[in-house]
């Protein structure tokens, strides 16, 4: 069965909560009404609060996710953003990741955003979140072949001497050369289908794949091996 996924760099666009993909979610959930929500992602607010701020910005009537028999009979699982590390935690021991991967192999749909977005790649190496839980192993559901790198900004601060966004893709490539990274801008989304993977949204997004330079994508068909790695 092939992959349905759409992958977000972040909920919050300049135009208000989710505002500016309103379109591209519409068109992917295809008249689905009810969604099953993973949540877990969230630290300082309430999960039930998280699915009640989620439901009122799409207007899906969400079923707020506690362990695999809340998936089951899903069509559309949604995963929300906020810390990835927390996220694969309560995930792996709810013993959620087996069923979400069965359930988005099989036909269910999958839409992540930010850590959500992280959580449907091979591993969640390319977060950007520090490591508030131990999430007991880093791989994560491998739906897609290729790392995301969400909220993706090459920004050098003045008098900043730490290594850049870039500078830290790059060395995950070198160390990972069987792993590309797509570094999504803000903005930025990737729609994985049937026939591959395509990249949605205003701006570039950068390739990080092994040694490599990285290299500059403009939205559209993804090439090899993302495009083929779905």
């Amino acid at each position: 069965m092939p992959l349905n996924l759409l992958l977000l760099s972040s909920s919050r666009t300049p135009a208000g909560y989710f505002t500016e993909y309103l379109p591209h979610i519409a068109a992917f959930s295809g008249g689905i009404r009810r969604a099953a929500f993973v949540p877990f992602a969230a630290v300082s607010l309430p999960w039930p609060d998280y699915a009640k701020m989620v439901q009122a910005a799409l207007g899906f009537e969400l079923g707020l996710v506690e362990g695999p028999a809340d998936v089951e009979d899903a069509e559309l699982i949604l995963v929300g953003g906020g810390n990835t590390f927390q996220l694969l935690r309560e995930c792996r021991q709810r013993g959620l990741l087996d069923a979400i991967r069965r359930k988005v192999r099989g036909k269910a749909k999958y839409l992540g955003w930010s850590a959500g977005a992280n959580l449907a790649c091979p591993t969640i190496k390319t977060t950007n979140d520090m490591p508030i839980a131990d999430p007991g192993g880093l791989d994560a559901l491998g739906l897609i072949g290729f790392q995301l790198n969400p909220h993706y900004a090459n920004v050098v601060l003045p008098g900043h001497h730490g290594e850049t966004r870039d500078q830290r893709l790059a060395e995950f490539a070198l160390a990972n050369p069987r792993l590309p990274v797509l570094a999504l801008p803000e903005g930025d989304l990737v729609r994985v289908h049937g026939d591959g993977a395509e990249l949605l949204g205003p701006y570039p997004a950068m390739l990080f794949s092994g040694a490599k330079p990285p290299q500059r994508l403009l939205p559209g068909k993804l090439p090899t091996p993302i495009g083929d790695s779905v």
